[in-house]
């Protein structure tokens, strides 16, 4: 039987301050590998805070979390911290980029910071990984130099330096115009298909989510539709 990448059980989650509020209420879950998974719901519905808390960002829940079958609340911070730094990827509606830096330089940043390579293959890798996304003609450009769309698709090919095993979005295309972000989705459609990268995003297009192989629908903190196509 395949066992999921992240299994959620019983999900709570609770904001207390200025009042208490359930954000998540018992949501189970699953996702395995190589899955292309909306989150979609309206404002307020807790996508992003269910996105946040299964990408281990947010670890202030109750109820249980398994990430490649280890229950993430046994993990020490050091121990969480190395499990974002080598299994995940993040991408965010705006790119972070450090617009000092080279477009090379800020996609060798995860493995930099890992230290278990060494810079030429740091260097090569990064450049493989703007190849992937069209960008290596960019790579010595300040990434203040680019434009919306480009500096998306170089925050994706840093998200991938260190071959995460699950890629996660949140609204990745909804700082950008209609064009960059059909580029930007096509990019996702791309990794899922050729390299069957595991991703789960959150949208507000339903266009978008329209064309991901599953996709789940927050109502008030549940899970009311979860429908794979």
């Amino acid at each position: 039987m395949e066992i999921p990448i992240i299994k959620a059980q019983e999900l709570n989650k609770y904001y207390y301050d200025p009042v208490t509020f359930q954000v998540l209420k018992d949501i189970d879950l699953a996702i395995y590998e190589g899955e292309f998974i909306s989150i979609v719901g309206s404002s307020g519905s807790g996508k992003s805070t269910l996105l946040y808390t299964l990408s281990t960002l947010d670890s202030d829940y109750q109820g249980n979390i398994w990430f490649d079958n280890t229950n993430i609340k046994q993990l020490t911070n050091k121990q969480l911290a190395d499990l974002r730094n080598t299994k995940i990827g993040f991408v965010f509606q705006f790119h972070y980029l450090l617009p000092e830096f080279t477009v090379l330089e800020n996609v060798m940043m995860p493995a930099m910071k890992l230290k278990n390579i060494s810079l030429e293959e740091t260097e090569a890798k990064a450049y493989k990984k703007l190849q992937l996304f069209g960008m290596e003609a960019q790579a010595g450009k300040r990434a203040s130099k680019l434009s919306g769309g480009q500096q998306q698709r170089v925050a994706i090919a840093r998200a991938l330096m260190n071959d995460p095993k699950i890629l996660f979005g949140d609204e990745p295309t909804g700082n950008l115009d209609s064009k960059n972000a059909e580029m930007v989705f096509e990019l996702f459609e791309t990794l899922q298909k050729e390299f069957k990268q595991t991703i789960l995003l959150v949208t507000h297009d339903d266009k978008f989510a329209h064309r991901t192989q599953r996709s789940i629908t927050l109502l008030d903190g549940k899970v009311i539709k979860d429908i794979k196509k």
